[in-house]
């Protein structure tokens, strides 16, 4: 493919980088067609490594169902959680990844941080 084009069109390379779950690829490369749109918004991460594909913990199942879905499970486990308030439970739905209101876990940014070289 013309270098040209690589930097603008989304590529298996870039698609590799997004399925990744190393740290510096984590939440990168969400391009459907044009990567141009992740270079404009700061999520772009070229292929610098061999990605390791999958989930940052794995499920133990490989029910379809489970894996597509087990993210919306968990998020509706989050906020039906007693005594939270009504912005904690919005946060759990617009917030990033990995946020809690009481800090137990860590976002991508937050692994990418303790990671860094």
């Amino acid at each position: 493919m013309p270098r040209w084009l690589e930097s603008i069109m989304n590529t298996p390379s870039h698609h590799r980088v997004h399925h990744g779950r190393n740290p510096k690829y984590l939440d990168t490369n969400y391009a459907g067609v044009f990567i141009i749109w992740n270079k404009m918004f700061g999520i772009f991460q070229p292929e610098e490594e061999t990605p390791d594909y999958g989930f940052l913990q794995n499920l133990g199942t490989f029910n379809p169902l489970r894996v597509a879905f087990h993210e919306w499970a968990g998020m509706l486990r989050d906020i039906s959680s007693p005594n939270l308030t009504i912005k904690q439970r919005f946060a759990y739905v617009l917030k990033p990844p990995g946020w809690s209101h009481d800090g137990s876990r860590k976002t991508s940014d937050q692994i990418k941080a303790d990671h860094a070289t």
